[in-house]
């Protein structure tokens, strides 16, 4: 691949009668990408007389320097790219001192805080000793990164600059789908719009709770993040969207998720919230069937008797799977709040998950307590409940006497009906 001419370069190098060594353009380009490489910074000043600062290099393929670019298909590249792709804060702060426009775009309409963004450092020293050579070679880069971006914003990187594509992600999206999590507090405290949407009306926070990262929730949240901003084209919420990915099938097996539910829920997340079909993030949780995550929801007061605009409740969700079915106890816990008893949708249609012959007798039960109105004591025993929720159940222990306290809060009334 070393003897391949660049595409174009063949008739550069034919029209001009000089080999690729000989031509003089080339060689300042060579010159100049190794200069930027080496931090070399007072070859760099020196070249960019001969070169405009903002102008693309292209490097030929007999180049040393050139075959490093071929391996990555690129054919010409800005020097402020170059510097901040490969994190060359000397090179980087000369150029930009020098000149360099740092909103300047390749031809993927990417500036270099984008590039610097979706090259940036993943590294984990978790596994490593303290102290430990491979640890400090690791945070070095690391820090090095931080530098450089600091380097950027400083000298007027546009920090809510979108990439030039189909997506308009900002740099702080960005920096969630490439894990660059120590991005996102310089880039708020530089004026990054932490709350920003994308093509797609999804803010940073949407995006780390649907991958349910933690610390780059927590930071969006200390840096002003909306908790309760909905996409505009689904009505979720950040809340719903951590519920739902923690109920899937791996937030099951990977037993991930609840920190960060709890976190939004904490810093005021309405957890009755509804999208544009009515659902909250009880029924998604319902539906998951996920004890952790319904206990949590639970108790910070989620409403179990909101429908959807179909007509269904998160009994209906939770019923919809068998295996969801066969937990006595969690559905038990769900009925002691449920009132009235809505078991269909409004098609009149009865949950799949109980439509099994195996459930003939559960559904038959279901269907009677649908059906029987409540007792005045314990329509009054329900409104307590749902009053007063788990939240304040100790406060009100300390005011009832026992024995109501006991009739009040007995969770299991239902569970013998079940079996």
């Amino acid at each position: 691949m070393g003897n391949i001419p660049r595409r174009g370069s063949r008739k550069q190098v034919a029209d001009s009668g000089q080999s690729p060594e000989e031509d003089p353009c080339a060689a300042l380009h060579s010159k100049l990408y190794e200069a930027i490489m080496r931090e070399d910074c007072t070859a760099i000043q020196g070249l960019l007389r001969s070169h405009p600062v903002n102008q693309p290099m292209t490097i030929l393929a007999n180049s040393s320097s050139y075959r490093l670019l071929l391996s990555q298909q690129m054919q010409s590249i800005v020097p402020i790219h170059l510097a901040a792709e490969y994190r060359k804060a000397q090179s980087l702060l000369c150029l930009l001192e020098h000149g360099a426009d740092p909103e300047v775009r390749d031809t993927r309409g990417l500036t270099a805080l984008h590039l610097m963004l979706l090259h940036w450092p993943i590294t984990s020293t978790t596994w490593t000793k303290p102290g430990n050579r491979i640890q400090r070679i690791l945070t070095d880069i690391q820090n090095n990164a931080v530098r450089c971006l600091r380097i950027l914003c400083e000298h007027g990187a546009q920090v809510n600059a979108r990439v030039d594509n189909s997506n308009k992600h900002s740099p702080l999206h960005l920096a969630i789908i490439y894990g660059t999590y120590p991005v996102l507090s310089i880039l708020a405290q530089n004026g990054a719009h932490v709350n920003a949407i994308n093509e797609s009306s999804m803010t940073p926070l949407h995006m780390a709770a649907d991958i349910l990262n933690k610390e780059m929730m927590e930071t969006l949240i200390a840096c002003g993040a909306n908790v309760n901003c909905a996409v505009s084209s689904t009505g979720n919420t950040a809340l719903k969207l951590a519920v739902c990915t923690a109920s899937g099938k791996a937030g099951r097996l990977l037993a991930a998720g609840v920190s960060c539910i709890r976190l939004l829920l904490i810093h005021g997340a309405k957890v009755n919230a509804q999208d544009h079909e009515g659902q909250t993030a009880m029924h998604e949780a319902c539906f998951g069937g996920r004890e952790a995550i319904i206990n949590l929801l639970l108790e910070f007061e989620a409403n179990v008797n909101i429908l959807t605009r179909n007509g269904e409740s998160p009994i209906y969700m939770y019923l919809q799977r068998s295996s969801n079915t066969r937990d006595t106890v969690l559905l038990a816990r769900l009925l002691y709040r449920s009132y009235p008893l809505r078991l269909t949708n409004n098609q009149g249609t009865l949950p799949a998950g109980i439509m099994l012959p195996e459930f003939h007798l559960l559904r038959e039960t279901l269907i009677k307590l649908s059906q029987k109105p409540l007792s005045l004591e314990d329509i009054c025993k329900r409104n307590i409940r749902n009053i007063y929720g788990e939240k304040y159940k100790q406060h009100v222990k300390q005011l009832l006497p026992g024995k109501i306290w006991n009739s009040v809060y007995g969770y299991y009334d239902l569970a013998y009906l079940l079996k």
